[in-house]
Protein backbone atom coordinates (compact mmCIF):
# COMPACT_ATOMS: atom_id res chain seq x y z
CA UNK A 1 0.00 0.00 0.00
CA UNK A 2 1.12 3.28 -1.20
CA UNK A 3 0.70 6.56 1.07
CA UNK A 4 0.92 8.86 -1.70
CA UNK A 5 -0.50 8.49 -5.27
CA UNK A 6 -4.04 7.35 -6.63
CA UNK A 7 -6.45 6.20 -3.66
CA UNK A 8 -6.87 2.75 -2.88
CA UNK A 9 -10.38 1.75 -2.22
CA UNK A 10 -10.70 -1.52 0.46
CA UNK A 11 -13.49 -3.89 2.09
CA UNK A 12 -13.43 -5.70 4.55
CA UNK A 13 -16.12 -8.21 5.22
CA UNK A 14 -16.64 -11.19 8.25
CA UNK A 15 -14.28 -13.34 8.13
CA UNK A 16 -14.09 -17.07 10.23
CA UNK A 17 -11.91 -17.00 13.54
CA UNK A 18 -8.90 -14.91 13.24
CA UNK A 19 -6.17 -17.53 14.42
CA UNK A 20 -2.03 -17.14 14.03
CA UNK A 21 1.21 -14.96 15.15
CA UNK A 22 0.97 -11.63 14.20
CA UNK A 23 4.70 -10.05 13.62
CA UNK A 24 3.62 -5.96 13.78
CA UNK A 25 6.13 -3.96 12.16
CA UNK A 26 8.54 -1.70 15.03
CA UNK A 27 7.70 0.99 17.15
CA UNK A 28 6.86 4.44 14.88
CA UNK A 29 7.91 6.61 17.93
CA UNK A 30 10.89 4.89 18.99
CA UNK A 31 12.14 4.26 15.49
CA UNK A 32 11.42 8.40 14.44
CA UNK A 33 14.24 8.65 17.41
CA UNK A 34 16.67 6.36 16.88
CA UNK A 35 17.27 7.82 13.63
CA UNK A 36 17.66 11.36 15.23
CA UNK A 37 19.59 10.56 18.25
CA UNK A 38 21.85 8.44 16.23
CA UNK A 39 22.54 11.34 13.64
CA UNK A 40 23.36 13.70 17.06
CA UNK A 41 25.61 11.03 18.07
CA UNK A 42 29.36 10.64 17.12
CA UNK A 43 29.76 7.25 15.50
CA UNK A 44 27.75 4.82 14.40
CA UNK A 45 24.69 3.35 15.73
CA UNK A 46 23.29 0.24 14.77
CA UNK A 47 19.15 -0.24 14.93
CA UNK A 48 17.65 -3.48 14.09
CA UNK A 49 13.81 -3.80 13.92
CA UNK A 50 13.24 -0.20 12.37
CA UNK A 51 9.51 0.19 11.31
CA UNK A 52 9.79 0.76 7.20
CA UNK A 53 7.14 3.09 7.01
CA UNK A 54 6.74 5.62 4.92
CA UNK A 55 6.89 8.51 8.35
CA UNK A 56 10.26 6.67 9.25
CA UNK A 57 11.61 6.77 5.57
CA UNK A 58 10.75 10.46 5.24
CA UNK A 59 12.89 10.72 8.93
CA UNK A 60 15.69 8.83 7.45
CA UNK A 61 15.96 10.77 4.17
CA UNK A 62 16.07 14.43 6.28
CA UNK A 63 18.82 12.76 8.59
CA UNK A 64 20.80 12.50 5.56
CA UNK A 65 19.60 15.87 4.15
CA UNK A 66 21.54 17.32 7.63
CA UNK A 67 24.18 15.78 6.79
CA UNK A 68 24.35 12.40 8.66
CA UNK A 69 25.24 8.54 6.97
CA UNK A 70 21.93 6.48 7.07
CA UNK A 71 22.02 3.15 5.60
CA UNK A 72 20.12 0.65 5.18
CA UNK A 73 21.04 -3.04 5.28
CA UNK A 74 17.55 -4.34 4.99
CA UNK A 75 15.13 -6.60 6.98
CA UNK A 76 14.59 -3.19 9.36
CA UNK A 77 18.64 -3.60 9.91
CA UNK A 78 20.12 0.23 9.81
CA UNK A 79 23.24 2.35 10.74
CA UNK A 80 23.25 5.48 11.06
CA UNK A 81 26.56 7.65 11.44
CA UNK A 82 26.06 10.99 12.88
CA UNK A 83 27.29 14.31 12.70
CA UNK A 84 27.27 14.73 16.37
CA UNK A 85 25.32 17.27 18.51
CA UNK A 86 25.39 20.92 16.77
CA UNK A 87 27.08 19.44 13.51
CA UNK A 88 23.83 19.71 11.47
CA UNK A 89 24.66 20.45 7.89
CA UNK A 90 21.83 23.22 6.21
CA UNK A 91 20.03 21.15 4.01
CA UNK A 92 19.95 21.72 0.06
CA UNK A 93 16.07 21.11 -0.56
CA UNK A 94 12.99 21.04 1.37
CA UNK A 95 12.62 18.63 3.97
CA UNK A 96 9.03 16.27 3.39
CA UNK A 97 7.95 14.58 6.09
CA UNK A 98 5.01 13.34 4.54
CA UNK A 99 2.18 12.89 6.60
CA UNK A 100 4.17 12.36 9.84
CA UNK A 101 3.70 14.71 12.98
CA UNK A 102 6.18 13.16 15.00
CA UNK A 103 8.95 13.85 12.51
CA UNK A 104 8.56 17.11 11.31
CA UNK A 105 8.49 18.48 14.59
CA UNK A 106 11.29 16.43 15.97
CA UNK A 107 13.30 17.12 13.47
CA UNK A 108 12.56 20.80 13.98
CA UNK A 109 13.71 20.76 17.77
CA UNK A 110 16.54 18.64 16.90
CA UNK A 111 17.78 21.79 14.49
CA UNK A 112 16.39 24.62 16.24
CA UNK A 113 19.67 25.12 17.71
CA UNK A 114 21.82 25.12 15.15
CA UNK A 115 22.66 27.66 12.90
CA UNK A 116 21.18 26.15 9.77
CA UNK A 117 17.68 27.11 8.57
CA UNK A 118 15.60 24.32 6.99
CA UNK A 119 12.25 24.64 4.96
CA UNK A 120 9.52 22.36 5.83
CA UNK A 121 6.69 20.60 4.11
CA UNK A 122 3.95 17.74 3.67
CA UNK A 123 1.32 16.07 3.09
CA UNK A 124 -2.04 17.21 2.32
CA UNK A 125 -2.98 16.33 6.14
CA UNK A 126 0.14 17.57 7.41
CA UNK A 127 -0.26 21.19 6.00
CA UNK A 128 -2.91 21.19 8.15
CA UNK A 129 -2.03 20.23 10.89
CA UNK A 130 -0.82 23.19 14.04
CA UNK A 131 3.14 23.88 14.27
CA UNK A 132 2.80 27.00 16.42
CA UNK A 133 2.67 24.49 19.47
CA UNK A 134 6.54 23.55 18.29
CA UNK A 135 7.84 26.53 16.56
CA UNK A 136 6.36 28.92 20.02
CA UNK A 137 8.99 27.00 22.38
CA UNK A 138 11.42 27.01 19.78
CA UNK A 139 11.59 30.32 19.73
CA UNK A 140 12.62 30.70 23.10
CA UNK A 141 15.91 28.95 22.51
CA UNK A 142 16.36 31.94 19.75
CA UNK A 143 15.04 30.48 16.44
CA UNK A 144 12.58 31.71 14.37
CA UNK A 145 9.94 30.16 12.05
CA UNK A 146 8.22 31.94 9.30
CA UNK A 147 4.80 29.81 7.53
CA UNK A 148 1.82 30.08 6.39
CA UNK A 149 -1.48 31.30 8.15
CA UNK A 150 -1.91 29.60 11.94
CA UNK A 151 1.90 28.72 11.71
CA UNK A 152 1.26 25.42 9.41
CA UNK A 153 3.36 24.18 6.63
CA UNK A 154 5.41 25.18 4.04
CA UNK A 155 7.16 26.30 7.15
CA UNK A 156 10.92 27.46 7.16
CA UNK A 157 12.85 27.43 10.23
CA UNK A 158 16.16 29.60 11.10
CA UNK A 159 17.98 28.04 13.81
CA UNK A 160 19.16 29.54 16.66
CA UNK A 161 22.67 30.60 16.90
CA UNK A 162 23.59 31.76 20.10
CA UNK A 163 20.50 29.85 21.69
CA UNK A 164 19.73 29.97 25.30
CA UNK A 165 18.07 27.03 27.66
CA UNK A 166 14.69 27.35 28.48
CA UNK A 167 12.50 26.63 31.18
CA UNK A 168 8.77 25.25 29.15
CA UNK A 169 5.54 24.09 30.89
CA UNK A 170 3.74 22.03 28.40
CA UNK A 171 1.12 23.49 27.68
CA UNK A 172 -1.46 20.49 26.42
CA UNK A 173 0.19 16.74 27.39
CA UNK A 174 1.92 16.54 23.91
CA UNK A 175 5.15 14.20 23.58
CA UNK A 176 5.82 15.69 20.59
CA UNK A 177 6.19 18.97 21.87
CA UNK A 178 8.20 17.83 25.15
CA UNK A 179 10.62 15.94 22.77
CA UNK A 180 11.35 18.80 20.53
CA UNK A 181 12.00 20.76 22.94
CA UNK A 182 14.49 18.55 24.71
CA UNK A 183 15.89 18.04 21.40
CA UNK A 184 16.75 21.51 21.22
CA UNK A 185 17.86 21.54 24.61
CA UNK A 186 21.01 19.45 23.36
CA UNK A 187 22.53 21.99 21.44
CA UNK A 188 21.96 25.02 24.63
CA UNK A 189 24.26 25.63 27.08
CA UNK A 190 23.02 24.92 30.67
CA UNK A 191 20.04 23.61 31.95
CA UNK A 192 17.12 22.97 29.49
CA UNK A 193 13.84 22.14 31.87
CA UNK A 194 10.32 21.23 30.31
CA UNK A 195 7.57 20.45 32.50
CA UNK A 196 4.73 18.30 32.01
CA UNK A 197 1.14 18.56 33.65
CA UNK A 198 0.23 14.91 32.87
CA UNK A 199 2.83 12.39 31.74
CA UNK A 200 3.15 11.68 28.23
CA UNK A 201 5.32 8.82 26.32
CA UNK A 202 8.65 9.21 27.79
CA UNK A 203 10.95 7.17 25.06
CA UNK A 204 12.65 10.34 24.16
CA UNK A 205 13.79 11.05 27.89
CA UNK A 206 14.86 6.94 28.29
CA UNK A 207 16.87 7.32 24.87
CA UNK A 208 18.38 10.18 25.48
CA UNK A 209 19.98 8.77 28.89
CA UNK A 210 20.88 5.30 26.73
CA UNK A 211 23.02 7.96 24.90
CA UNK A 212 24.80 9.19 27.34
CA UNK A 213 22.85 12.43 28.07
CA UNK A 214 22.51 13.88 31.53
CA UNK A 215 18.61 13.65 32.06
CA UNK A 216 16.35 13.84 35.40
CA UNK A 217 12.98 13.00 35.93
CA UNK A 218 11.58 14.59 39.15
CA UNK A 219 7.93 14.03 40.18
CA UNK A 220 6.55 17.50 41.83
CA UNK A 221 3.76 19.38 42.47
CA UNK A 222 3.87 21.12 39.73
CA UNK A 223 4.27 18.47 37.50
CA UNK A 224 6.49 15.82 35.87
CA UNK A 225 9.98 18.34 35.75
CA UNK A 226 12.53 17.01 33.29
CA UNK A 227 16.16 18.51 33.31
CA UNK A 228 18.22 18.09 30.40
CA UNK A 229 22.58 19.49 30.51
CA UNK A 230 22.86 20.09 26.99
CA UNK A 231 25.83 20.24 24.63
CA UNK A 232 26.57 16.75 25.89
CA UNK A 233 28.76 13.92 23.85
CA UNK A 234 26.08 11.53 22.71
CA UNK A 235 27.58 7.96 22.21
CA UNK A 236 26.59 5.99 19.34
CA UNK A 237 24.14 2.86 20.79
CA UNK A 238 22.75 -0.33 19.23
CA UNK A 239 19.06 -0.72 19.34
CA UNK A 240 16.57 -2.95 18.86
CA UNK A 241 13.09 -1.78 18.52
CA UNK A 242 10.39 -3.02 20.18
CA UNK A 243 7.53 -3.86 18.31
CA UNK A 244 5.07 -1.00 17.89
CA UNK A 245 2.32 -1.09 20.65
CA UNK A 246 -0.17 1.06 18.20
CA UNK A 247 -0.17 -1.24 15.61
CA UNK A 248 -0.47 -4.41 17.53
CA UNK A 249 -3.65 -2.43 18.54
CA UNK A 250 -5.36 -3.57 15.28
CA UNK A 251 -5.02 -7.51 15.12
CA UNK A 252 -5.69 -7.13 18.83
CA UNK A 253 -8.86 -5.33 19.08
CA UNK A 254 -9.92 -7.52 15.86
CA UNK A 255 -9.64 -10.84 17.43
CA UNK A 256 -11.62 -9.34 20.64
CA UNK A 257 -14.35 -9.01 18.55
CA UNK A 258 -14.45 -11.43 15.80
CA UNK A 259 -15.77 -14.98 16.95
CA UNK A 260 -13.80 -17.57 17.53
CA UNK A 261 -10.64 -15.64 17.17
CA UNK A 262 -7.01 -16.58 19.25
CA UNK A 263 -4.35 -13.96 18.03
CA UNK A 264 -0.50 -13.57 19.70
CA UNK A 265 1.46 -11.10 18.99
CA UNK A 266 4.73 -11.15 20.51
CA UNK A 267 7.58 -8.54 21.61
CA UNK A 268 4.89 -5.83 22.12
CA UNK A 269 6.56 -2.70 23.76
CA UNK A 270 4.68 -2.67 26.76
CA UNK A 271 6.03 1.35 28.10
CA UNK A 272 3.25 2.25 31.06
CA UNK A 273 3.23 5.61 28.70
CA UNK A 274 1.83 3.45 26.09
CA UNK A 275 -0.49 0.87 27.15
CA UNK A 276 -3.34 2.83 28.38
CA UNK A 277 -5.04 1.20 25.17
CA UNK A 278 -4.96 -2.56 26.74
CA UNK A 279 -5.70 -1.79 30.23
CA UNK A 280 -8.47 -0.31 29.00
CA UNK A 281 -9.51 -3.37 26.90
CA UNK A 282 -8.83 -5.28 30.05
CA UNK A 283 -11.15 -3.27 32.23
CA UNK A 284 -14.11 -3.79 29.92
CA UNK A 285 -13.54 -7.32 30.05
CA UNK A 286 -11.40 -8.60 27.21
CA UNK A 287 -9.87 -11.99 26.91
CA UNK A 288 -6.23 -9.90 26.84
CA UNK A 289 -3.54 -11.36 28.66
CA UNK A 290 0.46 -10.62 28.77
CA UNK A 291 2.59 -13.66 28.11
CA UNK A 292 6.59 -14.10 28.40
CA UNK A 293 7.21 -10.41 30.50
CA UNK A 294 10.85 -9.07 30.29
CA UNK A 295 12.94 -5.85 29.24
CA UNK A 296 14.71 -5.28 26.14
CA UNK A 297 16.72 -1.92 25.65
CA UNK A 298 15.18 -0.24 29.04
CA UNK A 299 11.22 -0.69 27.52
CA UNK A 300 9.12 -3.62 28.91
CA UNK A 301 7.84 -5.71 26.67
CA UNK A 302 5.71 -8.89 26.31
CA UNK A 303 3.88 -11.31 23.92
CA UNK A 304 0.23 -10.34 23.99
CA UNK A 305 -2.48 -13.03 23.39
CA UNK A 306 -6.22 -11.57 22.27
CA UNK A 307 -9.41 -14.00 22.19
CA UNK A 308 -12.88 -13.37 21.08
CA UNK A 309 -14.51 -11.61 24.39
CA UNK A 310 -18.41 -11.42 23.43
CA UNK A 311 -18.85 -10.20 27.46
CA UNK A 312 -17.16 -7.15 27.23
CA UNK A 313 -19.23 -3.85 28.56
CA UNK A 314 -18.68 -0.39 28.25
CA UNK A 315 -16.98 2.00 30.65
CA UNK A 316 -15.91 5.35 32.01
CA UNK A 317 -12.18 5.86 30.49
CA UNK A 318 -10.60 7.65 33.08
CA UNK A 319 -9.50 11.50 31.40
CA UNK A 320 -5.94 11.20 32.85
CA UNK A 321 -5.38 7.71 30.91
CA UNK A 322 -5.44 9.81 27.12
CA UNK A 323 -2.05 10.54 26.80
CA UNK A 324 -1.13 6.61 27.04
CA UNK A 325 -3.52 5.94 24.42
CA UNK A 326 -4.20 9.00 22.40
CA UNK A 327 -3.50 7.29 19.00
CA UNK A 328 -5.68 4.26 19.93
CA UNK A 329 -9.11 5.76 20.72
CA UNK A 330 -10.01 5.01 17.16
CA UNK A 331 -9.94 1.48 17.11
CA UNK A 332 -11.06 1.70 21.16
CA UNK A 333 -14.39 3.10 19.56
CA UNK A 334 -14.59 0.04 17.32
CA UNK A 335 -14.21 -2.03 20.08
CA UNK A 336 -17.07 0.02 21.65
CA UNK A 337 -19.06 -0.84 19.18
CA UNK A 338 -19.27 -4.57 19.97
CA UNK A 339 -19.76 -4.13 23.83
CA UNK A 340 -22.80 -3.97 25.92
CA UNK A 341 -23.30 -0.51 27.17
CA UNK A 342 -21.98 3.03 26.77
CA UNK A 343 -18.28 3.76 26.18
CA UNK A 344 -17.45 7.61 27.98
CA UNK A 345 -14.28 8.54 26.32
CA UNK A 346 -13.29 12.10 28.12
CA UNK A 347 -9.79 14.05 28.07
CA UNK A 348 -9.57 13.79 23.98
CA UNK A 349 -9.20 16.91 22.75
CA UNK A 350 -6.02 15.82 21.16
CA UNK A 351 -7.81 14.06 18.37
CA UNK A 352 -9.57 16.98 16.70
CA UNK A 353 -5.58 18.12 15.32
CA UNK A 354 -4.13 14.76 14.56
CA UNK A 355 -3.28 13.62 10.82
CA UNK A 356 -7.41 13.95 10.93
CA UNK A 357 -10.14 15.83 13.20
CA UNK A 358 -10.87 12.13 14.99
CA UNK A 359 -13.29 12.40 16.74
CA UNK A 360 -15.15 13.83 13.87
CA UNK A 361 -14.15 10.77 11.58
CA UNK A 362 -14.77 8.04 13.68
CA UNK A 363 -18.02 9.53 15.08
CA UNK A 364 -19.26 10.03 11.39
CA UNK A 365 -18.13 6.77 9.85
CA UNK A 366 -19.49 4.49 12.94
CA UNK A 367 -22.76 6.63 12.84
CA UNK A 368 -23.12 5.35 8.85
CA UNK A 369 -22.52 2.02 10.07
CA UNK A 370 -25.41 1.83 12.23
CA UNK A 371 -23.52 3.15 15.78
CA UNK A 372 -24.94 5.70 17.08
CA UNK A 373 -22.47 8.01 18.60
CA UNK A 374 -22.63 11.39 20.80
CA UNK A 375 -19.32 13.61 20.78
CA UNK A 376 -18.30 17.22 22.31
CA UNK A 377 -14.92 18.94 21.39
CA UNK A 378 -12.86 17.12 23.98
CA UNK A 379 -14.90 14.00 24.73
CA UNK A 380 -17.43 11.55 22.46
CA UNK A 381 -19.40 8.14 23.92
CA UNK A 382 -19.84 4.98 21.88
CA UNK A 383 -23.37 3.19 22.77
CA UNK A 384 -22.54 -0.46 21.87
CA UNK A 385 -24.62 -2.96 20.12
CA UNK A 386 -23.35 -5.66 21.58
CA UNK A 387 -21.13 -8.96 19.82
CA UNK A 388 -22.36 -8.73 16.34
CA UNK A 389 -24.55 -6.20 16.93
CA UNK A 390 -22.88 -3.42 14.04
CA UNK A 391 -24.78 -3.15 11.07
CA UNK A 392 -22.14 -2.10 8.50
CA UNK A 393 -22.48 -1.82 4.84
CA UNK A 394 -20.96 1.91 4.37
CA UNK A 395 -18.40 3.38 3.02
CA UNK A 396 -16.41 5.61 5.43
CA UNK A 397 -13.55 8.16 4.66
CA UNK A 398 -10.11 7.46 6.25
CA UNK A 399 -9.29 11.69 5.91
CA UNK A 400 -5.75 10.65 4.69
CA UNK A 401 -5.40 9.21 8.20
CA UNK A 402 -3.71 5.69 8.75
CA UNK A 403 -5.42 4.91 11.98
CA UNK A 404 -8.62 5.57 11.00
CA UNK A 405 -8.36 4.10 7.61
CA UNK A 406 -7.14 0.93 9.65
CA UNK A 407 -10.29 1.40 12.50
CA UNK A 408 -13.04 1.35 10.10
CA UNK A 409 -11.19 -1.80 8.74
CA UNK A 410 -11.16 -3.79 11.48
CA UNK A 411 -15.45 -2.86 12.10
CA UNK A 412 -16.29 -4.54 8.70
CA UNK A 413 -14.32 -7.70 9.64
CA UNK A 414 -17.15 -8.42 12.72
CA UNK A 415 -19.86 -6.64 11.11
CA UNK A 416 -22.92 -7.93 9.78
CA UNK A 417 -22.11 -6.25 6.19
CA UNK A 418 -18.70 -5.54 4.89
CA UNK A 419 -17.52 -1.86 5.69
CA UNK A 420 -15.15 0.17 3.20
CA UNK A 421 -12.69 2.73 3.40
CA UNK A 422 -12.44 5.50 0.60
CA UNK A 423 -8.38 5.47 0.48
CA UNK A 424 -6.49 2.84 2.42
CA UNK A 425 -2.64 4.19 0.69
CA UNK A 426 -2.25 6.12 3.86
CA UNK A 427 -1.83 2.72 5.83
CA UNK A 428 1.58 2.31 4.48
CA UNK A 429 2.97 5.56 6.27
CA UNK A 430 2.65 3.22 9.62
CA UNK A 431 2.30 -0.36 8.80
CA UNK A 432 2.54 -1.23 5.56
CA UNK A 433 2.37 -4.83 5.93
CA UNK A 434 -1.30 -4.64 7.40
CA UNK A 435 -3.39 -6.14 4.43
CA UNK A 436 -0.79 -9.09 4.64
CA UNK A 437 -0.65 -9.48 7.94
CA UNK A 438 -4.11 -9.06 8.19
CA UNK A 439 -5.22 -11.20 5.99
CA UNK A 440 -2.85 -14.41 7.32
CA UNK A 441 -5.09 -14.28 10.49
CA UNK A 442 -7.78 -15.14 8.25
CA UNK A 443 -9.62 -11.60 7.34
CA UNK A 444 -11.26 -11.00 4.33
CA UNK A 445 -9.73 -7.59 2.81
CA UNK A 446 -10.73 -6.65 -0.81
CA UNK A 447 -9.21 -3.65 -2.47
CA UNK A 448 -11.78 -2.44 -4.88
CA UNK A 449 -9.26 -0.78 -7.25
CA UNK A 450 -10.21 0.62 -10.90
Amino acid sequence: MSGHGQPIPMTARASGPLKGVAEVPGDKSISHRSLILGALAVGETRISGLLEGQDVLDTAKAMRAFGAEVIEHGGGDWTVHGVGVGGFAEPGDVIDCGNSGTGVRLIMGAMATSPVTATFTGDASLRKRPMGRVTDPLALFGAQAVGRAGGRLPLTLVGAADPVPVRYVVPVPSAQVKSAVLLAGLNAPGQTVVIEREATRDHTERMLSGFGAEVSVEDTDEGRVITLTGRPELRPQTIAVPRDPSSAAFPVCAALIVEGSDVLVPNIGLNPTRAGLFETLREMGADLTYENLREEGGEPVADLRARFSPGMRGIEVPAERAASMIDEYPILSVVASFAEGRTHMPGVRELRVKESDRIDAMAVGLRANGVTVDEGEDWWTVHGRGPGGVPGGAVAEARLDHRIAMSFLILGMAAQSGVSVDDAGPIATSFPVFEPLMTRLGAVLERVDG
